[in-house]
């Protein structure tokens, strides 16, 4: 049995479905899910080895693979194994009493950290409603459950959230304001790992694990194991839990078949990329992809 660290933001419905069936034990993977705050400290640990690999934004992969002026500002042989979903709820959250966007205009917008992909899908959702990125303050919060937690506490008017995180937020009367498909291709969650890892061949078997567990929230055969799942690790009651699981399969936001990652979705997270954050490493990393995308996980 191998064993991985797994470093994950929200706990993850599709690892512990995988956990529960024992998809896991035939993969012979011990895989122990570890916290973390922000996507700064994800790579930081990958770099120093205390991950193994990490389910993670993929515009968090391109900012560490390509752009010197990523918060670590050093580039890291990283590399994406396996798309997972396609943002599982993404969309702005607001406190309770904010009905409509146009209200966030003089407000505090919470992010992971100013520069990475869930604050530019924020950013330019706030734009199409009519909120330009000048007209609110930006605060850096962490991690999509500090977040959600921040707008319950006068920490945030708004921010971004997905994962079973914006459904707590609604029960607990925040508003959801607008939504990441909005953007049009959109890619969400991705393995990652370095691509000189020590433990590569048994993330390639959790890989398939999750992508066996994929198709069976997808096409309906765990349906039950998901939902019972949503309730434990996300904390959600049934009929939260059981709306998440029908996010799960939702093609538009839920989990991808195969684990395959699109060329139109990278697309949309470096044109957010352009907007918000110029770099002329950007003009280059579409025509480069085979440098962090596995091969064969790639597709047009």
């Amino acid at each position: 049995m191998d064993a991985i660290l797994l470093g994950t933001f929200t706990r993850s419905v599709l690892l512990d479905v995988a956990k529960s069936t024992g998809r896991l034990d035939a993969a012979g993977v011990d895989v122990t899910e570890v916290s973390v705050p922000s996507s700064p400290e994800q790579f930081s640990s990958l770099r120093a080895r205390r991950l193994d690999a990490v389910f993670t934004s993929p515009d968090n992969v391109l900012a560490y693979r390509f752009l010197p002026s990523n918060p670590l500002h050093e580039l890291l042989d990283v590399e994406i194994v396996a798309g997972l979903d396609r943002g599982l709820g993404l969309c702005i959250g607001a406190r309770p009493g904010i009905l409509d966007p146009s209200e966030l205009t003089g407000t505090r917008f919470g992010v992971d950290v100013p520069n990475s992909g869930f604050a530019f899908v924020g950013y330019e959702l706030l734009a199409r409603h009519g909120v330009p990125r000048d007209s609110y303050e930006v605060v850096t919060l962490g991690s999509t459950p500090k977040r959600a937690a921040a707008l319950l506490s006068d920490s945030c008017d708004a921010t971004v959230v997905n994962a079973g995180n914006e459904l707590r937020a609604r029960a607990d009367g925040c508003s959801l304001l607008a939504s990441a498909t909005e953007l049009g291709p959109y890619l969400g969650t991705v393995v990652a790992r370095l691509r000189d890892g020590a433990v590569g061949g048994a993330v390639d078997r959790l890989v398939a694990a999750l992508i066996e567990v994929s198709d069976g929230i997808r096409d309906g055969r765990l349906l039950q194991e998901a939902t019972s799942s949503a309730e434990s690790v996300l904390g959600l009651d049934a009929e939260l839990a059981a709306e998440h699981v029908a996010v799960l399969r939702d093609p538009r936001q839920g989990l991808i078949a195969g684990g395959t990652v699109d060329a139109a979705s990278l697309a949309t997270l470096v044109d957010l990329r352009r907007t918000y954050l110029p770099a002329p490493q950007l003009d280059d990393i579409l025509g480069s992809l085979d440098r962090v995308v596995r091969a064969g996980v790639l597709v047009p």
